[in-house]
């Protein structure tokens, strides 16, 4: 069941976010590195990278739980970079939750109102009104250790909802959680998100959650913001070889493109692509999916010859691995409703793309 919320009477003119050539280094070794980011009004962006890429360390500047080194941080315009964190107003979800286990779920909703000495009978109503969002009213008097994993996340998003911040950010708040219930969360986190409009800063490592949640995603290495962009664009154009690497399973196949044309590392002739005027080597970069498979002599002039070498099957597709006749191995996932996915081990075929599925990598 999906999170029942009210938009916000101020989401909308506040949120903005300015992230200014922010710098952080601990004993010498640089975590944050020159990272500068505009995020606008409403945004739901997540900073997507594996571990040590600094992306949490970006949110707890943001936060303010961490000074930069140099740079600045900009809400709604104004300079907050050396703000202590209660002064910033901006809502924060850890993946621990850090609810306080003494406390009732109400009281744990309640608790940044008390401290802004917020008179009962509104704090009650805003309590009341937090917990009905995140459907938990029936549960207010519980503890923590009373509840699941799911529902704790829920008061985390209550309490952080409580005070109306312009923005919220998310450290990670699935991570602790099993498979199907984080799928399940993040359908609601992106309802809250499209209900009240908030702009979200969302940490991750998982790709599947950035790329199913984000309106653009921060694609962070080495301290470093790789590409900055829609999820589709991440995924179907993706700036560099790390993250082609990173986002989804990938086809990297190094060519020399000469006069329009590719040739693999074996000289083989290589399908058409967007490198008319191209005279390079150069990684070129295709998906599974993008990679089509068919029976050898179906019609299929523009491809590389060669035969499946193996097969698995996954579910809603089958797996192939594809080797050409020079040697060259790839990778084509099928669905299993279409034809070629009863193509068995053994089986000469042309593996081919479109044009426009096929994209010019650099380092």
């Amino acid at each position: 069941m999906l999170m029942k919320v009210r938009p916000s009477s101020t989401c909308a003119k506040t949120g903005t976010i300015a992230l200014q050539n922010l710098q952080k280094s601990y004993g010498g070794l640089t975590a944050v590195d020159d990272v500068s980011l505009s995020i606008p009004a409403g945004e739901f962006v997540s900073l997507l990278g594996p571990s040590g890429s600094g992306k949490t360390t970006t949110l707890m500047m943001m936060a303010g739980f961490e000074a930069p080194d140099s740079g600045r941080i900009l809400l709604d315009e104004k300079d907050i970079t050396r703000q202590p964190p209660h002064r910033r107003e901006l809502g924060v979800i850890f993946q621990s939750y850090a609810l306080f286990p003494h406390m009732t779920v109400a009281e744990n909703v309640a608790y940044s109102l008390r401290m802004r000495s917020v008179a009962r009978a509104e704090l009650e109503e805003r309590v009341g009104r937090a917990l009905d969002q995140v459907q938990l009213s029936a549960l207010a008097s519980r503890y923590p250790h009373q509840m699941s994993g799911g529902q704790q996340q829920r008061v985390a998003i209550a309490r952080a909802l409580v005070f109306d911040p312009p923005v919220l950010l998310l450290d990670e708040p699935l991570g602790a959680l099993d498979r199907k219930l984080r799928h399940h969360l993040r359908n609601e986190i992106k309802s809250l998100h499209k209900e009240v409009g908030k702009t979200m800063v969302y940490v991750t490592h998982d790709q599947d959650e950035a790329l199913a949640m984000s309106d653009r995603i921060a694609v962070m290495h080495e301290g470093r913001i790789r590409q900055f962009s829609a999820p589709q664009d991440v995924y179907r154009r993706p700036a560099d070889l790390f993250v082609a690497s990173f986002v989804g399973e990938v086809n990297l196949i190094k060519a020399s493109l000469k006069s329009g044309i590719a040739y693999g590392p074996a000289g083989e002739r290589l399908p058409a692509g967007p490198w008319t005027g191209v005279d390079s080597d150069a990684t070129l970069c295709v998906r599974p999916e993008h990679l089509h498979l068919k029976i050898d002599g179906a019609g299929t002039s523009d491809g590389i010859q060669g035969r499946i070498v193996d097969a698995t099957f996954v579910g809603d597709a089958t797996v192939f691995e594809f080797r050409s006749d020079a040697g060259l191995q790839l990778t084509s996932k099928v669905l299993n409703i279409a034809p070629e996915a009863m193509l068995g081990i053994g089986v000469s075929c042309v593996a081919s793309w479109g044009a426009s599925e096929a994209t010019i990598l650099t380092e």
